[in-house]
């Protein structure tokens, strides 16, 4: 059974290495960054994920997890979203609180009760946050869509996906009324100033490019 650490290492890598090239190489720095440890630290620990077999590790290139490892990242995603998805369903907590109490639980529950969670909540295909939830098989499906700064003036939009998680965060765009499935149009989108306007509910909402770009919506026709 891998550690707790080791269950964070190769979740953490995998989900950098998903955002932009698939299957790219996962610096020491990035990494470091996201687990808020020191570069050394993680320089000890890829070596042993490397020696595990869970992870290539190349000195002064990075990380690219191994098939193993990939298998592991996606069974820690997994529980991590059904858990999301369980607190938020059954003990009606909002979105912006679930992602550190399944932080948590996620390295304590077995796989008979995350199987049994999932055919709880009807086998669901994402999170509270619009995260594809891997199958039980390892497999997942990536949800389409583009981030919300990608889009022209008058274009319609449904927010399918919100891929920063920080709680703050979180809150303000229920503040703004850009929850999971709210839908809108944008009114506004000026690269020169990185600032855009939408309109959710008949309300103007200005936003910055830069949050607006962590919101992934499908277009409505």
């Amino acid at each position: 059974m891998a550690s707790l650490t080791v269950e964070n290492y190769v979740k953490t890598i995998y989900l950098i290495a998903s955002r932009e090239v698939p299957d790219r190489i996962v610096a020491t720095g990035e990494l470091a960054q996201a687990l808020n440890v020191s570069p050394g630290t993680v320089t000890g620990m890829l070596k042993t994920l490397s020696e595990a077999g869970l992870a290539s590790y190349t000195p002064y290139e990075g990380v690219r997890l191994s098939p193993q490892g990939e298998r592991l990242a996606l069974k820690v995603l997994r529980r991590h979203r059904l858990l999301e998805l369980f607190l938020v369903q059954t003990l009606q907590m909002h979105w912006d609180e679930v992602h550190e109490e399944a932080e948590h639980l996620e390295h304590a529950v077995s796989e008979s009760l995350i199987d049994r969670i999932d055919a709880y909540l009807n086998h669901p295909s994402v999170d509270p946050h619009g995260d594809p939830i891997p199958k039980a098989d390892g497999s997942l499906d990536l949800p389409s869509g583009r981030p919300l700064n990608d889009l022209a003036a008058s274009e319609r939009f449904r927010v399918a996906r919100v891929v920063d998680q920080d709680p703050s965060f979180l809150r303000y765009l229920t503040d703004c009324g850009l929850d999971l499935g709210a839908e809108g149009m944008v009114v506004e989108n000026r690269s020169e100033s990185g600032a855009m306007v939408v309109q959710v509910c008949d309300h103007p909402i200005a936003l910055g490019r830069e949050a607006a770009g962590k919101v992934i919506v499908t277009s409505l026709s």
